[in-house]
């Protein structure tokens, strides 16, 4: 994951979505590397990998926040086990495709009221 897949996206840029829309990105990727996981191995890969990236960018951009910091941090190393590991914290397409289901509602609601 050495070379950066979004590689016009800033983190000031990042930093203007609200959270919610930024986990809901996140949320895209994660549910897009489920949904290839049995028909291509090398997009799943890639669409995790742009998960992760985006998950990163902000990671970076709740430094602030030790409580948000910890619960995304969280996140990442229960999604790296879920898709590289062992799953040794019993995650599920299902539990991954509601959590971020969740928060692309959110930020449709959030759109639709701007």
């Amino acid at each position: 994951m050495s070379t950066p897949h979004h590689k016009t996206l800033t983190l000031e840029r990042w930093r203007e979505l609200s959270l919610v829309e930024r986990m809901a990105n996140v949320g895209s990727e994660v549910c897009r590397a489920i949904s290839w996981r049995q028909r291509n191995q090398d997009v799943a890969r890639l669409a995790l990998e742009r998960a992760l990236e985006l998950l990163d960018l902000t990671l970076l951009t709740v430094s602030d926040s030790p409580p948000r910091l910890r619960e995304l941090a969280r996140t990442r190393e229960a999604l790296v086990d879920y898709f590289l590991f062992d799953n040794r914290y019993g995650s599920t397409d299902a539990l991954w495709q509601r959590t971020f289901d969740a928060y692309a509602h959110a930020a449709a609601l959030r759109r639709a009221a701007r």
